[in-house]
């Protein structure tokens, strides 16, 4: 289960979706999430979802990879929607039994709101799995820049939210050696109720805050050697171009999420 975490990883490739700026990228996920939250009706997530398809196949990862992603937020997403189910009320009531009450509109909203919860996570996933660590570092500092005239350290937020999305695939896979590794000395962490499964896990958690303290050490260490001090001065191999093809994508972009506000009202 661990291993089907991809958040933060990336799949090198030549496509239209891997050779976008990576401001534009940023601004089009912003503009799919906030178009998700504004759309509503079976026409307006089938609009989504062609959309979200369409970057798919344009960015050519594999969908098996995508929905893996899927697997460890499935309890997330059933949560969701009985709580959609239980607690929506509705004129229309399909089944009451006693303080049970289920309706209609309760089904079609813990629906869509499911949809809606894996669209944006997909979309989420694709920015990463398109985006190297640090091509989406400069497209996040060169975003917040603005930002450095009220002397807020940019250059800094923008690193440390690369390194915390480069390092989710690493410490996924500490976290799955430490299990195997206690595994292998008797530990269960599949047998029993919810309560031994939460303590037989307690024991993960000092062995990997050591692991994560230890690479974070090496990391500071390993950038003070090479003479890092942060954003004053600093010059990039890759300069960042906006080309004709991000135009395009952002005016698809706003044209997308125009329709649809045009289209609600």
């Amino acid at each position: 289960m661990l291993r089907d975490i991809t958040l933060g990883q990336f799949f090198p490739g030549k496509t239209i979706v891997h050779r976008l700026d990576p401001r534009i990228k940023l601004a089009l996920t912003v503009v799919y999430i906030t178009a998700l939250f504004i759309v509503n009706g079976a026409y307006g997530y089938a609009l989504m979802f062609a959309v979200l398809l369409i970057c798919m196949v344009l960015s050519r990862i594999k969908p098996a990879a995508v929905f893996r992603g899927l697997r460890p937020l499935l309890v997330i997403i059933i949560f969701t929607v009985v709580l959609n189910v239980f607690f929506i009320r509705g004129e229309t009531v399909l089944l009451e039994y006693g303080f049970i009450v289920i309706t209609k509109e309760g089904l079609e909203t813990a629906f869509f709101m499911a949809l809606r919860l894996m669209m944006l996570i997909i979309g989420t996933f694709l920015l990463t799995y398109t985006t190297s660590p640090i091509a989406l570092t400069d497209g996040l500092e060169r975003i917040f820049s603005p930002l450095k005239r009220i002397k807020l350290p940019v250059h800094e937020f923008a690193m440390m939210m690369s390194i915390a999305l480069r390092f989710i695939p690493t410490l996924i896979e500490e976290t799955d050696k430490t299990m195997n590794a206690q595994k292998a000395r008797g530990a269960d962490f599949e047998t029993g109720g919810l309560i031994k499964r939460a303590k037989a896990i307690l024991p993960l958690i000092i062995p990997l805050f050591i692991s994560a303290f230890r690479r974070a050490d090496e990391l500071a260490i390993a950038m003070e050697s090479r003479c890092y001090h942060g954003g004053e001065g600093r010059t990039r191999m890759k300069v960042l171009k906006t080309t004709v093809k991000d135009y395009l994508a952002m005016l698809c972009g706003l044209g997308l999420i125009t329709g649809i506000i045009l289209f609600g009202i």
